[in-house]
Order: structure tokens, then C-alpha cells, then sequence
């Protein structure tokens, strides 16, 4: 049975904590691109308990459009805490999230919108970025690549990049994830525990226009590697009777959406 409800098709998430420089432009660069493919999209930032004004930043640019809505912690909460409040706010079947320093080229969100339907949740329920040409230094990219391995071999996600920012997934399938502050590392691996099945799409990464990276590799690798224990013990502990029981689209629902102005 349809249904005629005013939703967006996509929601373009960006958690943002001190990004006050790139805010900006991050958000004019991706609504330009992503709308001029996708008209009825809406921009939900989220602002992490920033203390430089990234808030601010987008006021002019939040007067002039109405597609970009703000949502701030009055905290630092951590990204994971960031993706849930504008899960929790989103719209849409589908959400794409993007970092906010600049880093995520929004003309690969059209690349992985193209391996889906946004106007229904079936069994493939993510699209997750890999990062060809990654910008950080190499003590970072050998970091990363050890910590893939290490995942991959306990979780059997056969995710090669699953810290990328780039991702499109379907709200509710987040929303069934259980939360912890790293979750945003494991929603391959959760998605596929649940029941559902990726696809790796390869993305741009670009060098940080402005800012500081919020993490180092050693805290990252003392914190993962406490978090990674955890995950294997929250899969152990975790049963789902179906994975369309998660969904409250259910796959074969259609949805007719109008356009957002």
C-alpha cells in the first residue's frame, strides 16, 4: 500500500566538531553537487559541542537555504553520539554521511547512491567508502591498515576501509545497531551480523582544507583494541529472528515522496 508523505529520498549527514574554517564551503560544495542529481535532499549538521563557532559559520548560509538544518550538543559526545542525534532527525529511507573538514569529495555520495534504490531498504542496506588515494601520513595509513586486519580476522567483515567517512545506509538499520561510542568503525560489521549485505564503492579523499585531525594513532590503537573486544562480545550476545524485523520501512513498502523545497 503507498502512502504520500513529505520526506526527503536522501539525507546528507555531516558530524562536525571545530570546524569552523571548512564548514562553510563543505556544506555549499556538497549541496550543489548532491541536489543538482538529487533535488529533494536535505543537510543535517551536527554540531559536536564545538567551541570555535562552527555553529556560526552556517548561519548565512542556513538563512538562504532551507534544505540544511542544525542540530548542536551541548557536549563533545564523539561522532558515534553525533551520527545517532541526526539518525534520530533524519527523514529519509537513506542517509549518507560525510566528515566536515573537507576531506570527503560529495561527488562519490552519486557514486554510491548508484548501487542502491533510495526509495526502498532491501537486503543490501550499506554502501561504505574506500579510500583510494588517502591523504594522511604513512604512520596513519599503516595504523589503519593494521587495524583493518585485525578487525577483518575477528569480525569476518571483509571491510577494507571501515573508518571511511563516506557512507550511505539505511537510518533504521543504524538505529537497530547498539550504541557505543565507536560504533561508526563497526557499522560494516554490524550490518552484516544483522543480517545484511554491503558494498565497498571506491571514494576521494583530499587533503584536510583546514583544522586539526581529533585523533592520534596511539590513543586510536589503545581505545580500538579495548572497543574491537567489546564488539566481539556485543555479536556474541546480540540474536536477530529476521532482518526485515529491524526495519520500520519494511523492503517492499512503497513510499512516494514529494519534492522538499
Amino acid at each position: 500500500m503507498a502512502s504520500s508523505v513529505r520526506v526527503p529520498r536522501l539525507t546528507v549527514l555531516i558530524p562536525a566538531l571545530n570546524e569552523a574554517q571548512s564548514i562553510d564551503s563543505v556544506v555549499r560544495e556538497a549541496r550543489d553537487v548532491i541536489t543538482a542529481a538529487i533535488p529533494d535532499t536535505e543537510f543535517l549538521v551536527i554540531d559536536d559541542g564545538s567551541t570555535d563557532g562552527t555553529a556560526e559559520a552556517l548561519a548565512g548560509l542556513m538563512a538562504q537555504e532551507s534544505r540544511i538544518r542544525l542540530i548542536r550538543h551541548p557536549k563533545r559526545s564523539g561522532k558515534s553520539a553525533a551520527l545517532r542525534t541526526g539518525m534520530i532527525a533524519a527523514r529519509s529511507i537513506w542517509v549518507a554521511t560525510m566528515d566536515g573538514d573537507g576531506q570527503d569529495d560529495p561527488r562519490s555520495i552519486l557514486d554510491m547512491v548508484a548501487e542502491i534504490d533510495l526509495d526502498v531498504a532491501g537486503e543490501r542496506a550499506l554502501v561504505a567508502g574506500w579510500r583510494q588515494n588517502r591523504t594522511d601520513g604513512n604512520s596513519r595509513k599503516f595504523a589503519s591498515r593494521f587495524a583493518n586486519g585485525l578487525r577483518s580476522s575477528l569480525l569476518n567483515d571483509s571491510c577494507p576501509d571501515t573508518a571511511c567517512g563516506l557512507k550511505l545506509v539505511v537510518r533504521d538499520l543504524f538505529l537497530a545497531m547498539p550504541f557505543f561510542d565507536a560504533l561508526h568503525r563497526y557499522i560494516p560489521a554490524f550490518s552484516v551480523h544483522l543480517g545484511f549485505s554491503y558494498v565497498s564503492v571506491p571514494v576521494v579523499n583530499r587533503a584536510r582544507a583546514a583544522g586539526e585531525s581529533k585523533y592520534t594513532n596511539i590513543g586510536r590503537a589503545a581505545a580500538g583494541l579495548f572497543d574491537l573486544m567489546g564488539v566481539v562480545w556485543l555479536m556474541r550476545r546480540t540474536h536477530v529472528p529476521a532482518p526485515e524485523l529491524l526495519l520500520g520501512r519494511q523492503s517492499g513498502d512503497v513510499v512516494q515522496h514529494e519534492r522538499v523545497a
